[in-house]
């Protein structure tokens, strides 16, 4: 019909048509299939989608596998947990409840050891500003100034004495004073696994006399003046939840291991102990004090540490001394400045939920100040800061039931009937563009399969000290460089 010509039929024009609408249907399916899938993406890697068996706790220990690891490393085990030895088959540990009940008294010694500084320093310097007046005007200060803390949830065994005696001792960096149960128990011993410390069977045991520097040093490791008994160095130190320990401050061989032994080492050997010990034998002291055993041991050390705290369902973590077992994968973020010679700040800059920044102002982290601290076991952020994590979470969390508090969490859920779950990520931003993706046993604090509870509470002002607690810290990799002056943290730290 159109003989010799480049015209084109209508026939074929339509064909040509149909096809491009066609190819353009597909690339618009295709492109909005890609941006579903990118959409998904994102969203998958702001969530946690996990079983739900791998956050419950569990009756029998399950330990994970063990990595080579240089340095001096010690095995470290949750005190409740069921790779605990320390209490019998059978025997009952605290309730969760009277664990939160305990966590919240050293919460409660912590923020007032704080505060009591912060007055001190006010004093001293004689500074007029609101903030120090503000807190000189609301906190009551304790009665005895030596108040440390309550016991924290991991331990270790370490070695005293010549021949040496292995002592299980939970592990602190809030304290500083080391010390441990003594024969004779001249007024009261607590009961723990391990028999007592008796000085007079080890012949390197000698009491610090009156008269020392070291004896001196005492008021700043615990709060209290030393005292003298026949020129031997007394100790004293009390806790938040009213446990204590009392007795001669000494000197003795300390082995962490076959080739790091460390002769006069200084301690607290206690005559008049009572508390919440766990059965444990007493306590190490992590904190920055020239009395504790960062000080002690930094001829060899550097004053550098690092340790993993395994879950409640795991038993090998790890307390280790020394660069030569830190990972090479870790991020530092600077110790802020601090308030007092034990306590390690960090500047918290933000919080993330879900991949969603949460509108909370720096000030509102620079003002009350940040710890990390290895006893406390729920988090508690400035009362601003929770509430606007708590809201944001519950709306990720809505297509789940809730299901009533526990104690001093008020954001709980009833997973009974999920084996698998999808939960929203929760970031923290420190100073050093240093981020900090908490783990999922990390964001729960769970009392079964129908009561799962985010791990985080708010302080009842913006004022109050945040600490970042234990449960945020499971088998992370935490590193304490003193000497450096930073913290690092790095993944998978108990393998």
């Amino acid at each position: 019909k159109y003989p010799n010509t480049n015209i084109v039929s209508p026939m074929a024009t339509r064909s040509v048509l149909l096809s491009s609408s066609f190819l353009l249907i597909l690339l618009s399916f295709s492109l909005e299939k890609s941006n579903a899938l990118e959409g998904r993406k994102t969203i998958e890697s702001n969530f946690h989608t996990i079983k739900l068996t791998s956050i419950l706790p569990s009756s029998s220990c399950m330990p994970t596998s063990k990595g080579k690891r240089g340095g001096t490393s010690l095995e470290v085990i949750n005190k409740h947990g069921p790779c605990s030895q320390l209490n019998k088959k059978g025997e009952k540990g605290p309730t969760l409840t009277e664990i939160l009940a305990h966590d919240q008294a050293r919460v409660d010694s912590i923020q007032t050891r704080i505060a009591a500084q912060n007055f001190n320093l006010f004093r001293k310097t004689e500074k007029t500003s609101k903030k120090y007046r503000a807190k000189d005007s609301k906190t009551t200060l304790p009665a005895q100034h030596g108040t440390a803390l309550s016991t924290g949830n991991y331990i270790v065994t370490i070695g005293i004495g010549t021949p040496k005696k292995d002592l299980t001792l939970i592990f602190d960096t809030g304290s500083d004073l080391t010390w441990t149960q003594c024969e004779p128990c001249f007024k009261t011993c607590f009961p723990q696994q391990q028999p007592i410390f008796n000085p007079s069977s080890s012949s390197t045991y000698s009491n610090i006399s009156c008269s020392s520097t070291a004896c001196s040093g005492l008021k700043s490791a615990t709060g209290n003046t030393p005292l003298c008994s026949s020129s031997t160095c007394v100790y004293g130190i009390q806790y938040g939840d009213s446990s204590f320990s009392i007795g001669f401050f000494a000197k003795d061989k300390l082995t962490l291991s076959a080739t790091d032994v460390f002769d006069g080492f200084m301690f607290g050997c206690g005559q008049d102990n009572k508390g919440l010990f766990g059965k444990t034998a007493g306590l190490i002291g992590l904190g920055r004090d020239p009395l504790s055993i960062v000080s002690q041991t930094s001829a060899k050390f550097g004053k550098y540490f690092s340790y993993c705290l395994p879950t409640r369902r795991g038993s090998n973590g790890h307390l280790t001394f020394g660069k030569n077992g830190a990972k090479s994968n870790l991020q530092f973020t600077p110790f802020a400045s601090s308030q007092g010679t034990s306590f390690y700040f960090v500047d918290v800059l933000g919080i993330s939920v879900g991949g969603k920044a949460l509108a909370i102002s720096p000030m509102v982290f620079k003002n009350a100040g940040t710890i990390i601290d290895s006893g406390t076991v729920i988090t508690r952020l400035p009362s601003t800061a929770y509430t606007n994590m708590r809201a944001t979470f519950r709306e990720f969390m809505s297509k789940y039931p809730r299901a009533p508090d526990l104690s001093l969490l008020d954001t709980c859920y009833d997973l009974s009937n999920y084996t698998t779950v999808s939960i929203p990520k929760i970031s923290f931003n420190f100073n050093g563009n240093t981020k900090m993706d908490l783990v999922p046993n990390g964001i729960f604090f769970v009392n079964g399969a129908s009561q799962v509870c985010l791990a985080f509470a708010g302080n009842g002002d913006d004022d109050s000290i945040g600490i970042f607690g234990n449960t945020q810290q499971q088998t992370m990799e935490i590193v304490y460089d003193v000497a450096g002056e930073k913290l690092g943290f790095g993944y998978g730290g108990c393998t």
